[in-house]
């Protein structure tokens, strides 16, 4: 992919960005995540490419989305997939709590899983855990690898994983185990990312919750060298029939990170509220915002943040 793409990216995520945090807190996620949408679709449009979203977000939510299939871009240049959530955590947005963010993946043509909007298992740790365990591991064994590759005591393991009743059975054993755990309501891309990121305190990354933030999650732990591995969770019928349409032979099989972005990706993210990752927009005076994003590409292994300042008077988003 152009290099150039990475940096246009960006423009997309922080459009997105800055339309979704006028709704910070009012309670109204629906509106949030269609001014976030129409935002990014806007820009998106100025963008020399052939995009095709193949990992969309909001079959369940009542508000509209860029629905799979829906081609982005002016129509020049390569063609590329595209995995895109506007909004990540319309509901914690609406309320004010950290973790929302606006967030893209893309890579070359037919390079990217094409994930239905099911759950999915997923386990993340970085680069010095890579290859070291897998999914089906007992959750004691998994921290004991990741506490001698990351060259720490048990007592001083973190994996973060979201707060649900679901969750309880692994939050046993790993404070049984002796670990800690870091709970996070929403937004489960920035935890996913926040396991790879060599500088943060979290080592491992698990749990179950949306295959479209497991696909965009992989493109941003690869650029990070770090492993990613999943597994879809069909729960009915109609979801095994769409896992067989989307060219998944074995719905259930295990998901390494070279299955879910097989080449070269680039992750662009822009944080609407504070979190793990990025700094939320943040109001300067009545005419200026401030965006804090990162951009990251698997081949480079670059890893770029970006904090930048814009003119709401020209509203840069419209």
């Amino acid at each position: 992919m152009e290099r150039e793409l990475a940096m246009e990216l960006v423009r997309v995520t922080e459009a997105a960005a800055l339309a979704a945090s006028q709704w910070m807190g009012r309670g109204k996620k629906d509106e949030a995540d269609d001014a976030a949408t129409e935002a990014m679709r806007y820009m998106f449009d100025s963008i020399n490419m052939q995009g095709t979203v193949v990992i969309g977000e909001g079959e369940l939510d009542e508000a509209p989305m860029l629905y799979i299939g829906e081609k982005l871009g002016n129509g020049l240049g390569q063609e590329i997939d595209i995995a895109v959530d506007p909004l990540e955590g319309t509901t914690i947005l609406s309320k004010g709590h950290p973790n929302a963010m606006s967030i893209i993946a893309v890579a070359d043509k037919g390079t990217l899983l094409h994930a239905p909007d099911m759950y999915m298992e997923k386990l993340v740790v970085g680069k010095n855990a890579a290859g070291k365990v897998h999914l089906d591991d007992p959750i004691e064994k998994i921290i004991d690898v990741v506490a001698e590759a990351n060259h720490k005591r048990v007592q001083d393991v973190i994996v973060i994983i979201q707060e649900r009743p679901r969750h309880q059975e692994i939050v046993d054993r790993i404070r049984e185990k002796g670990a800690r755990v870091h709970f996070f309501g929403d937004g489960d891309v920035a935890a996913a990312i926040a396991a790879a990121l060599p500088h943060t305190s979290i080592d491992i990354f698990l749990g179950t919750g949306g295959a479209p933030e497991g696909v965009i999650s992989a493109a941003a732990v690869k650029a990070l060298e770090g492993d990613m591995q999943a597994r879809l969770v069909p729960m009915t019928d109609e979801e095994e029939r769409r896992c067989h349409e989307m060219g998944l032979e074995n719905p259930r099989q295990l998901l390494q990170l070279t299955d879910m972005v097989k080449d070269d990706a680039v992750f662009a993210a822009t944080g609407i509220t504070s979190g793990e990752l990025l700094e939320g927009v943040a109001t300067l005076g009545s005419d200026v915002a401030e965006t804090n994003s990162i951009v990251m590409r698997a081949k480079t292994k670059t890893v770029r943040y970006i904090k930048a300042h814009h003119r709401l008077s020209l509203k840069p988003y419209l």
